[in-house]
């Protein structure tokens, strides 16, 4: 059986305050990118007599199949659910960049959980799975619903929304990884975002195009404002992915983006391109 795990675009993120447990309140409004082939993990699973991970594709570099993996911490909550062990042998295939607020490894988590409930036959609600997924981390019960969906608290609350078409889009991965905590740990340092929640939005109303993290994540991690700088040249409208490092830049015309590809690839043959 195999699974098939999406990146994701932030196309709002809105910091609201700070939990007294340091969790910070978000709003979100995600879409899982369904479709950009070149952007997706494959993870496959066959009965076995014992549990097993491998790794494989131009993105595991530098990942472990150990515990510390979402897609081995995944199959552990199914089985504590299951009350008994779930015996698989699970090949992983990572194409999303780790590090780069696309969501890879959330999305392998939900993979995980969808797909051992169905080798396995569990009797699990999809409530139950988002359950689950919550206790995994704050992204990965987005990819459980697919499409847009609204996030609240720390990101784990979602809703499903109307679908809200995307204009033509660069994705840049510039090759920086930048950690999440230091990311938020940073916030502290350049001052709280003014919080002002996502506005009411007609039916197909796209959302804001913001990220409140960007300002933490430049002062972690310097070397991204040159990527926005760079973005911001061939006429795009930038935004940070998540924490970093990856941006997604909006063009009027499809045209537009595919020139604005052309012209950085031709220069920054250490970045990675998608077009969405």
């Amino acid at each position: 059986m195999r699974a098939t795990a999406w990146a994701k675009l932030n196309r709002f993120l809105a910091v609201l305050g700070r939990f007294p447990d340091g969790f910070h309140e978000l709003e979100l409004v995600t879409t899982v990118l369904e479709g950009v082939e070149d952007l997706r993990d494959d993870l496959d699973a066959e009965t076995a007599d014992r549990f097993s991970l491998e790794l494989e594709g131009p993105a595991a570099a530098g990942l472990r199949a150990d515990d510390s993996n979402l897609v081995v911490r995944a199959w552990r909550l199914l089985e504590r659910e299951a009350g008994r062990e779930l015996p698989a042998r699970l090949r992983l295939v990572k194409r999303i960049p780790a590090g780069g607020g696309l969501g890879g490894g959330s999305s392998d988590a939900a993979a995980a959980l969808r797909l051992g409930r169905d080798l396995h036959g569990l009797e699990l609600s999809d409530a139950v799975l988002l359950r689950l997924a919550a206790e995994l981390g704050s992204d990965v019960p987005l990819f459980l619903l697919g499409g847009t969906v609204l996030g609240l608290g720390r990101g784990e609350r979602v809703y499903p929304l109307r679908p809200v078409p995307l204009e033509p889009i660069l994705l840049v991965h510039p090759g920086l990884h930048v950690a999440t905590p230091s990311v938020y740990k940073s916030i502290s340092q350049v001052g709280y975002p003014f919080p002002s929640a996502c506005p009411s939005l007609l039916g197909g109303e796209a959302p804001p195009w913001r990220n409140d993290l960007t300002g933490a994540a430049i002062f972690a991690c310097p070397a991204l404002s040159e990527v926005k700088a760079a973005l911001v040249g061939t006429g795009g409208d930038p935004l940070l992915c998540g924490s970093g490092s990856c941006w997604a830049a909006r063009y009027a015309t499809p045209m537009a983006r595919d020139a604005a590809r052309a012209l950085l690839s031709g220069t920054r043959s250490d970045w990675t391109f998608w077009a969405v």
